[in-house]
């Protein structure tokens, strides 16, 4: 098995770390952070788990990390990708893990954002050798399909001056997140065939950009943000298979030469993730499970403890509450509750002890 230092990794680290994944037909969560706290949870866990790990922000996620406070959401934005990306470096060292560092989407309205934040790891790349990121998410997949790469080649001819990667989409993953999307109308019989990319249009993407540089793709198979009642949603993971096929006929390759994620894979039947990952999966995203146990614990501990978040001192008995209301006790218990939902993400993806970081 390659090895590679344990931290952030970029450029050559990051394609070898891919290359792993899928040969030994494994792939790694893929968790959104909002904050230091959720950032280390994701860490605790991949350490727990002998496993790398990707930790990535949405727009949203970079704005609440700077603090709300900062009015110019613009630029609160894209510091806190900064911060975000300052502190997983510094930490991911500690916890011995390789950690794949990367943004979400961003739709037309969030370029100025990618481009902001890639500014800033031009700079770092300069300055150090590398830059701040492994790698950004475009995704313009609800515009026109050449408006989309056009713009992708553009970004990725610059990423890859600095040993950065793209991850592009194609097809529509319905649901919606921070923003960008659409809910899903699960009252529909009939599903948006954009929900399924085909593979003539995946083909096209890898041949203008594979020239350029590394790139992943979110190809859309059904897949869905959230968690919807059982049956509504229809995952078929052979379109991948599809797409790797008909773009290995057409370039005269071998194996899957695509590398593939899986977006909105909270809630998705673990046997059809199993197929997802068979097919080049690396990567799948995951947010609201991860929210969901987070908020869970918290909830939890503030029933147990109610009269610990009413009074600071009991007026009926003076006990003192200093040491349960403390934040960093109940914290505490939502990062322990998300890790160990990382944690079964991990075994489902096949991930667990797999790390190939080697300090």
């Amino acid at each position: 098995m390659p090895s590679v230092k344990p931290g952030v990794v970029t450029g050559a680290a990051y394609r070898e770390l891919v290359a792993a994944c899928k040969q030994d037909r494994y792939a790694l969560p893929a968790v959104n952070v909002t904050s230091s706290s959720t950032l280390n949870a994701a860490l605790e866990a991949a350490a727990n788990a002998g496993s790398d790990i990707i930790i990535q922000l949405s727009n949203g996620g970079a704005q609440f990390f700077a603090g709300k406070g900062i009015k110019d959401a613009n630029a609160a934005r894209i510091i806190g990708a900064v911060s975000a990306a300052r502190h997983a470096q510094l930490m991911a060292e500690y916890y011995g893990v390789a950690v794949v560092l990367h943004t979400d989407h961003a739709n037309r309205k969030f370029v100025p954002w990618v481009d902001g934040m890639l500014s800033w790891g031009e700079k770092a790349y300069k300055e150090t050798g590398k830059p701040l990121f492994s790698s950004h998410m475009l995704d313009l997949s609800e515009e026109p399909l050449e408006d989309n790469l056009a713009t992708c080649e553009e970004f990725l001819k610059r990423l890859s001056a600095v040993d950065m990667s793209l991850e592009i989409e194609l097809g529509v993953t319905g649901g919606e997140e921070d923003g960008i999307g659409k809910e899903l109308d699960t009252s529909q019989d009939d599903i948006d065939p954009r929900l399924y990319t085909r593979p003539e249009e995946v083909e096209e993407a890898y041949r203008r950009l594979k020239p350029l540089g590394h790139f992943s793709v979110a190809a859309a198979f059904g897949n869905v943000h959230g968690v919807y009642k059982p049956g509504n949603v229809k995952l078929r993971p052979e379109i991948l298979l599809e797409s790797q096929k008909y773009v290995a006929e057409k370039h005269d390759l071998d194996g899957f030469p695509l590398d593939f994620v899986f977006h909105g894979g909270s809630g998705s039947e673990k046997e059809k993730i199993e197929e997802a990952v068979g097919y080049g999966v690396f990567k799948m995203n995951i947010d609201t499970d991860t929210q969901f146990a987070y908020a869970t614990a918290v909830g939890k501990y503030v029933e147990e403890n109610e009269r610990a978040f009413k009074y600071q001192v009991d007026p009926d008995n003076d006990t003192p509450y200093k040491k349960q209301y403390d934040p960093r006790v109940w914290v505490r218990e939502a990062e322990l509750s998300m890790a160990a939902r990382l944690e079964e993400a991990f075994k489902d993806l096949g991930a667990t002890g797999k790390s190939i970081a080697k300090g």
